[in-house]
């Protein structure tokens, strides 16, 4: 099947089987590593990416489905420049990041979260991450660097907010 995507904001046109998983397709033929594998059942969120702004485990979705639409890896969050995505850095600073499995599922996650809810509760970031499984941090840091990236994101330029941008993820 000839396929046309975009992928972090880039189009991609390439031939798959219609069967095969948007995970294997991103991770082995685009080279997206940083979306993981973790359970391939749809179960721990590790594979998590935006499909048209919508959260989705890559695991599930055949490639046929994503033609023609904009896929939002985690390779995505940060700037052409190597600039770290708020929700990044707030990871990296509070030690919401541990093994790293999860955490692109988890950063996916909150980008989601932050689109829509710049101003989340505790309990809406605990919700928005209820499908993401981690076995390292006891979510308490990872609920932090969410928490602490929205706050940074509202005061930041109206540019540099979740909801300002030209695909489904911010290209800080």
């Amino acid at each position: 099947m000839k396929l046309r995507l975009i992928v972090d904001g880039r189009p991609v046109a390439l031939e798959a089987p219609p069967m095969k998983r948007l995970l294997d397709l991103l991770r082995d033929d685009l080279g997206a590593t940083g979306t993981k594998e973790g359970c391939g059942e749809g179960e721990c969120g590790a594979c998590a990416v935006l499909l048209d702004g919508e959260l989705v485990n890559s695991c599930l979705v055949p490639v046929c489905q994503a033609d023609g639409r904009e896929i939002a890896t985690v390779e995505g969050l940060a700037g052409s420049d190597g600039t770290l995505h708020p929700l990044q850095q707030a990871f990296w600073e509070t030690g919401g990041a541990q093994c790293g499995i999860c955490t692109p599922g988890m950063l996916m996650a909150a980008a989601a979260l932050l689109a829509r809810d710049p101003a989340p509760s505790e309990s809406a970031i605990r919700t928005a991450l209820a499908g993401n499984l981690c076995r390292c941090t006891g979510y308490v840091k990872i609920v932090e660097a969410v928490a602490v990236a929205a706050r940074r994101m509202r005061r930041a330029s109206p540019r540099r907010r979740a909801g300002a941008r030209r695909g489904p993820v911010s290209r800080r």
